[in-house]
């Protein structure tokens, strides 16, 4: 081995570099100040490994974009640990580069003859904005698409070449995938190099002025990079490791996510609003700021006082020359620091107080939950994309149709299917649990059709059905009410509902009978039922709410098998084309619980 590495060295000098690595002198004695560059250059490495080997699953389309995320995240091999580490590092490194600026401002490390190496380092808080924005937008969930919009909007407000650059950085007029592949190349391509061509010549700078830092310096004091400072550097790397994996690991064990790593949201749909965008918590102080600059004046919250503050800072070296003014500038960066905590903390003090935004991380939370289910369903996620199993979905659709369609008559148990209260009072029956055999037997029952669940509060409260049930069915004797329940159970069976099937087959013979009871309890006085009758004044209660029975009376009311010339506020929202096929049929599966669930 000896004689090996004695060749190579003959011929490369890869010894004499690495003892001029390992020991250069360090002035004053290993110290821990010293390690913050190191940790720093740490940090960058590892999102560069990290990154690397994300991309060898990655696919930057707006179809493939999420579905790559979800297979690294939920699906690759340790592929939650490669994500959480290269997030977690990359927030890292804006803390350590947050803490090397104090610190170079704090011992005056930025005086001459080291001010390039200062300005250098106020080169990399933008780069790494640049590499934080660019990467919130390559999920491609619902929060980095529409977190990545603040940004460009920024940019926009620029004189005169703010358009062009907003066009430039979308690819068009509109945000999709052209905007993505741009902000993937910049991510993954272009910034990565400037940024470390920026670190490597900063930390080069601050090795070389560092040797001629304090000649008052004893020769005690010195010592040389191996080991002590090597010591003190790799401590501090482990410290920074450690502090990811346990944000990596500690959120899920403590019972605050449902798995480990990174949170990925439901895939990014421009046509659904989303309230519950933030930008990274580190960005959040000028998300608070911005609010301040209403109505044209974000430029100055924008771009204005963030330019003069960063002029101020590259004139610091110049004003640290005197005592009063290092002391100003240690002042001033206090004076920022408690200025960025205090938005931070108003931004984050609104968010727990804003109802709308709760709501929005509430919905965005379950819609994360939903997706993941439905792309381990045996279909699978389709060539279209992830969007559309959500799209398709009538858990997730039938909520949203039913409150912007229906819930200014219906209720689905008391609110809008989605949780809210509507304005309008209700007039028509609540349709949660519609057509199960409790439902019915509510329906049925002398005193609870005058709830809100059916006729309460309505104008049908003192119509045929309700006088029928309050005087005629209120004085069934035993047997009749004997007979009754087993027509219950007819009429439910008739729906044909997944959550019922398994017990309605044991009780076919009840079913059976209750059909026969329907005629002879008086039901088809008023209803159709097993046969056309056009005198007929009430509903057809053959394949009473069955799929094709919902369809029909959401296509079209006023049919003569439903309630003909007597409806007068329900619309035909299939004959008005109010709703299209497809958002019909997402909501009368929703009614009737006809959705995807995993087998237990």
């Amino acid at each position: 081995m000896k004689a090996l590495l004695a060749w190579l060295d003959e011929r490369t000098g890869w010894r004499g570099l690495g003892n001029k690595f390992l020991y250069h002198s360090i002035p004053g004695g290993a110290k821990w100040r010293h390690a913050w560059g190191t940790a720093l250059l740490f940090a960058f490495v590892v999102q560069v490994i990290t990154g690397f080997f994300l991309w060898t699953s990655y696919s930057p389309s707006a179809q493939t974009a999420w579905e790559s995320v979800h297979y690294i995240q939920d699906e690759m091999t340790g592929g939650w640990l490669l994500r959480g580490i290269h997030h977690y590092t990359a927030q890292a490194f804006v803390v350590l580069l947050a803490a090397h600026l104090f610190q170079m401002v704090l011992y005056g490390l930025y005086r001459a003859p080291r001010e390039v190496c200062f300005w250098l380092l106020l080169a990399l808080p933008p780069l790494a904005i640049g590499m934080s924005a660019t990467g919130w937008l390559l999920p491609y969930d619902q929060r980095g698409f529409w977190a990545s919009r603040v940004p460009i909007n920024i940019a926009g407000i620029t004189p005169v070449i703010g358009p062009e650059i907003q066009k430039l950085a979308i690819g068009g007029n509109e945000f999709g995938h052209h905007t993505l592949t741009r902000f993937f190349a910049f991510h993954a391509g272009w910034l990565p190099p400037m940024l470390a061509t920026v670190l490597l010549l900063h930390l080069y700078l601050l090795r070389r002025g560092g040797k001629a830092a304090t000649d008052a310096t004893s020769e005690a004091q010195k010592t040389t990079y191996w080991p002590d400072q090597a010591l003190r550097d790799a401590a501090l790397c482990l410290g920074v490791m450690l502090v990811v994996l346990a944000l990596i690991l500690v959120p899920k064990l403590a019972g605050l996510q449902s798995a480990f790593g990174v949170h990925l949201g439901a895939p990014a749909d421009p046509s659904e609003p989303y309230s519950a965008a933030r930008p990274e918590w580190f960005m959040l102080f000028l998300f608070q700021f911005l609010k301040y600059f209403p109505g044209g004046t974000e430029i100055w919250g924008a771009m204005i006082i963030p330019t003069v503050i960063g002029m101020f800072f590259a004139l610091m070296p110049f004003l640290a020359k005197t005592r009063a003014g290092q002391k100003f500038n240690v002042a001033f960066l206090l004076a920022l620091a408690a200025g960025w905590g205090a938005l931070t903390y108003l931004a984050v003090s609104e968010d727990r107080r804003d109802a709308v935004y709760q709501q929005g991380v509430e919905d965005a939370e379950w819609e994360a939950g939903r997706i993941k289910v439905l792309a381990r369903s045996p279909a699978g996620v389709p060539n279209s994309g992830a969007l559309t199993l959500l799209r398709n979905d009538p858990l997730t659709q039938g909520p949203k149709l039913f409150a912007k369609h229906c819930a200014s008559c219906h209720r689905y148990d008391g609110h809008d299917g989605t949780g809210k209260i509507p304005k309008d009072p209700q007039t028509a029956s609540d349709l949660d649990g519609f057509a199960t055999r409790d439902w019915i037997e509510g329906f049925l029952d002398p005193v609870r059709i005058d709830t809100t669940n059916y006729f309460g509060g309505t104008k049908f409260k003192d119509g045929k059905m309700s006088r029928f049930v309050k005087k005629d069915i209120a004085g069934y004797t035993l047997a009749q009410q004997a007979k009754l329940k087993q027509i219950i159970i007819a009429l439910s069976a008739e729906a044909q509902l997944k959550s019922q099937l398994a017990v309605e087959q044991k009780e076919i013979a009840d079913v059976r009978a209750g059909r026969r009871w329907i005629t002879e309890l008086g039901c088809t006085d008023c209803h159709a039922y097993r046969k056309p009758d056009p005198d007929a004044s009430a509903p057809d209660l053959t394949g009473y709410a069955s799929r094709r029975w919902l369809l029909g009376i959401i296509q079209d009311p006023t049919h003569p098998n439903y309630y003909g010339k007597k409806n007068d506020r329900m619309p035909a929202f299939g004959a008005s084309q109010i709703l299209s096929a497809r958002e019909r049929e997402l909501i009368a599966d929703w009614l009737r619980s006809d959705w995807y669930q995993p087998p237990k």
